[in-house]
């Protein structure tokens, strides 16, 4: 080999060797203090620091907290709320009637055509509690505990499709990639039970919504960090059972094998997804024991089973609140249920208001009745918090899909206010926040934009949310963004 070409040689490979962290260093276009300045800013971030053998080690929040732990009720397909909670006498006297031009300009809607029907409330309402809100008959357990409720009437959106409405719910962004506010809870708290994940996601009503896995997914994070679908029917967990034949022991000879060669990868290159692949082997062994007794409804009294209506052994809207009750008390620190078939449209029976609306309100009141008197009986309402809602709410026009009277009543999507309400820690039960129009569809009075609800959320768990931050493409990313976010100062107790 000549000089010249073994020079050429040398000098590839130390170009190879030359990372990006010596490149920004060295840099005579003072690119080296510019990272150094990055590096300093993300230090006044909160990073979570765990145990370097558990990414889940539980830790305590850098801000006194009121909640230690959040059951987050999403009905996929948006309830309307002008048939549960916003009552609005108005509306009623207006049925029947032309649209108002008004309420149409400059608006956008997923169906409606032309100038709709103003369509008045399908169901009475009464006041019910100390509170006196007013609540649909269609919630006839629920309106026995509306003392424990806080109500957010007026939450917006700036979405009218419902996947990029769930995304922005859940992710705080309108496209997939970005993690849930479950993988930021656990990325920063942990978990309290080392035996189950910290993040565990409950489905019911048959279909998976719009989006997905996206919707607890962990995004940026590491991967440890999303949440975990598990089943009210069957194996809690996919293969979660030995196959036939590979004892308990066999099993974990092979993951001591695996954590061995894992730990040498992770000593030469220092992925920390090394890391979490360990982890998550650990865990899923754990968890064949622990997943089927914290899954094992048959282990409930009669009466608590037939206080939510549950049943062991089926998928249900009712079997997956009281798992949520058994997974919190075993130190999940984030529980998300997701209950699909509340798009009432009006396009068939099933998504009508009359019949698709009164099913679900049928299936999903008593157990969710049922789940805040037991968290409150257990003393675990003390420090978990409740979440419901939807991704937008309904118009209050009756949908005319291509212009025309469609056959069962029903709403189009309406992101200009909806309600969701909490319940349980650091928020005033027996209150409402905020006030819609005459005929519940803008705010009158207090919108809320869900980054406020992130921002609230995240305040409760102890954390500033302008703090907890993730470097990734060269910005800090934040479940509340980069646009003005603010802690909803007047629900918390």
């Amino acid at each position: 080999m000549t000089r010249e070409k073994l020079y050429q040689q040398l000098n590839r490979e130390s170009l190879a060797a030359t990372t990006r962290r010596h490149f920004l260093r060295d840099s005579a276009l003072g690119l080296g203090a510019i990272w150094v300045a990055a590096e300093n800013a993300a230090a006044a971030n909160f990073s979570p620091q765990h145990l370097a053998t558990n990414p889940l080690s539980p830790l305590a929040p850098p801000l006194p907290a009121k909640v230690n732990r959040v059951i987050y009720l999403h009905m996929v397909g948006a309830p309307s709320q002008l048939e549960l909670f916003d009552y609005k006498p108005d509306l009623n006297a207006l049925d029947g009637q032309d649209c108002p031009a008004s309420f149409l300009e400059g608006k956008r809607f997923a169906f409606i055509n032309g100038t709709p029907k103003m369509l008045g409330h399908q169901y009475k309402f009464a006041r019910y509690g100390d509170c006196g809100a007013w609540v649909s008959e269609q919630l006839p357990h629920l309106s026995q505990v509306v003392d424990e409720l806080c109500f957010i009437k007026t939450v917006q959106t700036d979405q009218f499709n419902h996947g990029p409405a769930q995304l922005l719910v859940h992710t705080g962004a309108t496209q997939m990639g970005s993690p849930s506010i479950g993988s930021w809870v656990t990325w920063g708290l942990g978990s309290e039970n080392s035996d189950l994940p910290g993040f565990i996601v409950l489905l019911s009503g048959g279909r998976l919504p719009r989006v997905g896995k996206a919707l607890w997914s962990a995004g940026f994070l590491p991967s440890v960090y999303q949440g975990v679908q598990c089943r009210s029917q069957g194996d809690p967990v996919l293969n979660v059972s030995n196959p036939e034949g590979v004892s308990r022991q066999r099993r974990r000879a092979v993951l001591d094998t695996l954590e061995q060669l894992n730990r040498e990868s992770y000593q030469q290159f220092g992925d920390p997804e090394t890391l979490t692949r360990i982890a998550q082997y650990e865990m899923a062994f754990r968890m064949q024991t622990a997943a089927p007794e914290a899954m094992d409804l048959s282990r409930e009294t009669t009466d608590t089973l037939e206080a939510y209506g549950a049943e062991p052994g089926r998928e249900s809207f009712a079997n997956n609140c009281l798992l949520a009750r058994r997974l919190v008390e075993q130190g999940v620190r984030y529980v998300q249920l997701f209950d699909w078939g509340w798009d009432t449209h009006g396009s068939n029976k099933g998504e009508s208001l009359h019949h698709g609306f009164r099913d679900k309100c049928s299936q999903t009141d008593r157990p969710i009745a049922a789940l805040l008197r037991d968290l409150r009986q257990r003393g675990l309402l003390e420090d978990t918090l409740v979440v419901w809602g939807g991704e937008f709410g309904r118009t209050p026009m009756r949908e005319n899909r291509m212009g025309a009277t469609m056959a069962y009543m029903g709403r189009d999507h309406s992101p200009d206010a909806f309600t969701i309400w909490m319940a349980g820690a650091g928020v005033k039960p027996g209150f409402t926040f905020g006030e819609t129009d005459a005929v519940g569809y803008t705010p009158a009075v207090n919108p809320v934009q869900l980054r406020d609800l992130h921002a609230t959320l995240l305040h409760l768990l102890g954390f500033d949310h302008h703090e907890l931050s993730y470097s990734f493409k060269g910005l800090d990313q934040r479940l509340t963004g980069v646009k003005p976010a603010r802690v909803i100062e007047e629900i918390l107790a």
